[in-house]
This record gives C-alpha cells, structure tokens and sequence, in this order.
C-alpha cells in the first residue's frame, strides 16, 4: 500500500467541467482537495498542428495508491478525447497536512450501482 502523497494536474475546457470532476473525485474520496484555478491559455500540438485553446487547470491532491482510480474517474467524466493527467510524487509534504491528506482517502465510497 503506497500512500504517499501525489498531485495530479488535469486541464479543463471550463470551470464548470473543473467542478463537476473535483467534486466527483471529492464525493468518491479519491482526492482530499481539488484547487480549480484561474483559465489559462495552453499552446500544444493536436493532430499535426500547433493549436490553443482556453482552459482551466485542475491540481488534484490525493495518495500514489488512488492514482489509477482518479485516472479512470477523469477519463470518465472529461470531455477530452485525451485528458491530461499528469502525476508528480510530493517531494516533501508538512505531517499534518500528510496525515489530513491519507485519512481523507482512506476509504474511498465506491460509485452508485458499482460492486464492492
């Protein structure tokens, strides 16, 4: 069980897709905290050409162990045919917050009408 902590950063075409996830991801406790934040502009390469497009970043705090759950979770609810999520591994993280942060996801409520 790794449970050290990780941020996932997710891009969004609106904040209003940013909140339907985070609070998905919250209400499944498969995050502790979702920070939404202001649009950016994102310059990237798409089917063969330099593209932009507003967006909004998503910063996803949660444990190495619940990463494959969040990924799948945002594949479901994104409309990206390709969604970014990118995980890093918290190079140093306060004990407190570390501790609020695993019991926060310790027990993850499984989706309506799923097994288990």
């Amino acid at each position: 069980m790794n449970t050290d902590p990780i941020l996932i950063f997710v891009t969004c075409p609106s904040p209003a897709e940013a909140t339907r996830i985070a609070d998905a991801l919250l209400e499944r406790r498969l995050v502790a905290c979702a920070s939404i934040g202001a649009p950016v502009t994102s310059r990237y390469w798409w089917e063969g050409k330099l593209d932009q497009a507003q967006e909004v970043p998503l910063t996803l705090k949660t444990i190495r162990e619940r990463f494959a759950a969040v990924e799948a979770a945002v594949r479901e609810l994104h409309s990206y045919t390709t969604p970014e999520i990118i995980a890093i591994a918290a190079a140093a993280v306060n004990a407190d917050y570390a501790g609020w942060l695993r019991e926060s996801v310790h027990n993850p409520v499984p989706r309506p009408g799923a097994g288990g």
